[in-house]
């Protein structure tokens, strides 16, 4: 009943390089951070940490598969979770022009929409599921330990907490308020296309 090191090290390993890698969930908590609305940006790092987790949880207890093998299910979450990426993209967007030539205030945010957002981006993607589906079927036996599997859980609740907290304090950092202020316009659409495009992706793939 012991944790095997050996494999919560590598499922972490592998965990932090999905972490890290540039994707809906990087421009959402960017966005929340250049816009220093910092509240919010905590609340949407909690909320995708629960997403991941949750998913994470149903992998290793065997139902993460079942949930992919049911094709009109999985397609409606994807193309649900399509759409709200376009709305951010879309709402980064008019936000942007609205605040072309203006000093961005400083906006301590709202946790708990940066929480609904959060949660909703990832528990609306299928490609989160995905991951794990495809990760913890080779990196984490059947046979592992329950306290094995929980120590994994917790970790990666932690590498996402860490990774997006280091980013919501380097983005809300003097230079990048500096690079906001000055090019606020033209960030927030890039940060909006990408959202937008991310959506399209999704729902592209199950038309």
């Amino acid at each position: 009943m012991g944790i095997d090191l050996t494999i919560v090290a590598t499922a972490l390993a592998l965990y932090a390089a999905g972490v890290v890698s540039p994707g809906p969930n990087f421009a959402l908590v960017s966005r929340l951070a250049l816009c220093r609305a910092k509240k919010t940006a905590v609340g949407a790092t909690v909320g995708l940490a629960l997403g991941s987790t949750f998913y994470a949880v149903l992998t290793m207890a065997g139902l993460a598969l079942v949930l992919t093998r049911v094709g009109w299910l999985s397609a409606s979450i994807q193309i649900a979770g399509g759409c709200y990426l376009i709305y951010l993209g879309i709402k980064a967007w008019f936000r942007g022009s609205t605040t072309q030539g203006v000093a961005i205030k400083h906006d301590p945010g709202n946790y708990l929409r940066g929480l609904r957002s959060g949660s909703i981006v990832n528990f609306a993607n299928p490609k989160c599921i995905a991951f794990f589906v495809s990760l913890y079927s080779v990196v984490v036996p059947a046979s592992a330990t329950i306290a094995t599997k929980v120590a994994i859980s917790i970790g990666g609740f932690a590498l996402e907490i860490l990774w997006y907290g280091l980013v919501i304090i380097m983005l809300s950092s003097g230079p990048a308020r500096s690079a906001f202020q000055q090019f606020g316009l033209w960030i927030e659409r890039a940060i909006g296309t990408l959202l937008a495009g991310f959506g399209f992706r999704l729902i592209a793939e199950k038309l």
